[in-house]
């Protein structure tokens, strides 16, 4: 049995993990994103089910969204205390454990190389649970993206896959997760792209569409083929409507500058113990649970009443501002809520609102509220998130309208200018990052590098070698013409040096190589040329007799073992790096060692590494130079 695995990873295993590692494996990509899709598609359905089964069992109006309905006593108790068990919650968790989200994956991906643990996704399906279940102001995005991420991350560690391979899976995960949350497979793509990983690559597109196709493949066999939303036909009446579009972009930008700052205010108080904050997040929850519950939970059912045109102007108005002033103010007390759903729902509320007073000023020209709703959604996550194509693809894909497009370019380009550049806004999500120290790294060089694995540029033409052998042994080594030869030390492999070197000291006559080791750590080359030249004209003045005695004293005396460490070669201090590992972790282990080289290794078994090639910094220049670009 042990003989058939040993040869199933040898000849499919091996491979496959050795292919990964370069950019360009596109075959070996497009089969992990499909995996990805079905196994996050899997989990998803999953996590809306636990949440859909017990608010349908609790809540006494029909569906999974009638906080409305709860009586009084109910709808302020419900929130406090879901908020209160959540700190208890939070407080037995360490530290590292409560971090949850789309931030977290970000965080994970820049710092970690896309590493999320099984833990942390335990704790996000329940506390993701949690704060919908008890009426919190959140969505289900959020979770569902650090759910797709952790399980798609979970199965490349689980394959031992290389780590450009695992952010690439993560990627898939959080675009499978859209997907399956939205039924947008399209905004699932470019919200993966647009806002998690912030890079576009060709090679990325494939596996990422793949998972989101399959994932939405999926949960359309089970919830049908309609959008999250229902939407009627949609479009923009007259073009004389456009200024009045411009100045909801305006309004919307303002709301989402607004809610990031809001949001970074609240963050100040995130030193304070647990606890604490989310019991006061959860306090600050019950006024506006009994005044506006339509703020509670994820607020879908409002989103299309307010589509459907059934809200009036007031409560449109108050339920934005309510779930906006709600949504940022716990979420920077550390309540694990989703951002996207809030952001949709304050998006579609404000332009209801805002579509009913162009009615009111010009009825003879203005759209339905509906349609200016369907545009604030838009343009709310546009601005939030700084995605303007996420959102203009979530847009299209929720109203499945082409007519529009147009309209909806110009007002999510127009918020996302407001929130950005006039007010100085960035993401929320990278607002979140450095609220809490961090930051979130892309430049092109960054991005290039954590495409490819080490193992893609490591050179394997290598030879462990004792520190000590003998002439024989050497030769024998130097027959299987390697580049490099690893030296072994007491605690493992401790210089690199050119095989070409040995090869030389081996040709080189023995009274040479006495004054070649003599003369290995001299800096003056001057003053060994001129010992040279000297010991040679006291060579010619010997009589044959003393060059006989000195030839038989040198056989006596000499060595015969050969120290790698001290003949004359170009070595080079080394340090180890991961087979998995990027080239961006690499030149990292670069500058922490100071080594000229690092060895590529891999456990074999336990406590024993096996040794693949090595790289050089020159090695990742050369890369990046001639092929990252």
């Amino acid at each position: 049995m042990r003989n058939i695995k040993t040869k199933v990873t040898e000849q499919w295993i091996l491979p496959f993990r050795r292919r990964l590692s370069d950019v360009d494996a596109l075959p070996q990509l497009a089969l992990l994103g499909l995996l990805s899709g079905l196994v996050t598609a899997i989990v998803i359905m999953l996590f809306r089910l636990a949440i859909e089964v017990p608010l349908e069992y609790f809540l006494p109006g029909s569906g999974s969204e009638s906080f409305e309905d709860l009586d009084l006593l109910t709808r302020g108790l419900l929130p406090f205390l879901g908020a209160v068990g959540l700190g208890l919650l939070f407080h037995r968790l360490r530290a590292p454990n409560r971090k949850v989200g789309v931030v977290h994956v970000m965080e994970r991906l820049n710092y970690h190389q896309g590493y999320l643990s099984l833990r942390g996704a335990i704790v996000q399906f329940i506390v993701g649970v949690a704060t919908i279940v008890t009426g919190q102001s959140a969505g289900r995005e959020g979770p569902a993206v650090h759910l797709g991420a952790s399980v798609s991350s979970l199965m490349g560690q689980w394959m031992k896959l290389p780590n450009n391979s695992i952010r690439t899976l993560v990627a898939c995960g959080c675009a499978a997760a859209i997907s399956a949350s939205f039924n947008t497979p399209i905004a699932g793509v470019i919200f993966a792209m647009e806002v998690v990983m912030m890079e576009y690559t060709i090679a990325g597109f494939t596996p990422i569409i793949l998972a989101a196709v399959s994932s939405a493949v999926v949960t359309q066999a089970i919830y049908g083929t309609a959008p999250a939303f229902s939407v009627p036909s949609l479009t923009m009446n007259s073009f004389m409507e456009i200024p009045w579009i411009i100045a909801v972009s305006v309004v919307i930008g303002i709301a989402a500058a607004a809610m990031i700052r809001l949001m970074t205010f609240s963050a100040r108080f995130y030193q304070q113990p647990v606890l604490l904050r989310l019991s006061l997040a959860g306090a600050l929850m019950v006024p506006f649970a009994l005044l506006i519950p339509e703020v509670m939970g994820i607020g879908y059912d409002t989103v299309n009443q307010t589509i459907s045109n059934e809200l009036p102007f007031w409560l449109l108005l108050g339920a934005a501002l309510a779930k906006l002033v709600i949504t940022a103010v716990t979420i920077g007390l550390g309540m694990p809520n989703g951002v996207i759903g809030p952001t949709l729902f304050i998006g579609a509320t404000l332009g209801g609102a805002m579509g009913l007073i162009g009615a009111a000023v010009v009825p003879e020209m203005a759209s339905s509220s509906g349609f200016y709703a369907m545009l604030g959604m838009g343009a709310m996550m546009g601005a939030v998130l700084q995605a303007p194509l996420a959102a203009l693809m979530a847009l299209l894909e929720l109203t499945r309208n082409t007519n529009i497009i147009l309209p909806g370019m110009l007002i999510i380009v127009s918020s996302s200018l407001i929130a950005s550049e006039v007010f100085g806004q960035k993401s929320i999500f990278l607002t979140m990052l450095k609220n809490q120290g961090m930051s979130y790294q892309n430049s092109p060089i960054i991005q290039a590098l954590r495409r490819v694995s080490v193992g893609a540029i490591m050179d394997r033409s290598i030879l462990r070698s004792q520190r000590t052998v003998t002439p024989e042994q050497a030769r024998n080594m130097l027959k299987s013409e390697p580049k490099w030869l690893i030296i072994e030390g007491r605690k493992g492999p401790t210089a690199l040096m050119p095989a070409v070197d040995l090869v030389r000291y081996l040709e080189t006559p023995p009274e040479e190589r006495a004054l070649a080791e003599k003369t290995e750590d001299t800096e003056n080359k001057d003053k060994v040329k001129k010992t040279r030249k000297i010991r040679k004209a006291e060579k010619t003045e010997k009589t044959d007799a003393e060059k006989k005695n000195k030839d038989e004293k040198e056989e006596k005396t000499e060595d015969p073992s050969i120290d790698l460490m001290q003949i004359p070669a170009n070595r080079k201090d080394i340090a180890p790096v991961q087979y998995q590992a990027t080239l961006e972790e690499a030149l990292q282990a670069f500058e922490k060692s100071q080594a000229q080289a690092l060895y590529v290794q891999r456990p074999a078994a336990p406590m024993i590494q096996r040794i693949y090639g090595v790289v050089l910094k020159s090695d990742i220049e050369s890369y990046y130079r001639y092929k990252g670009k």
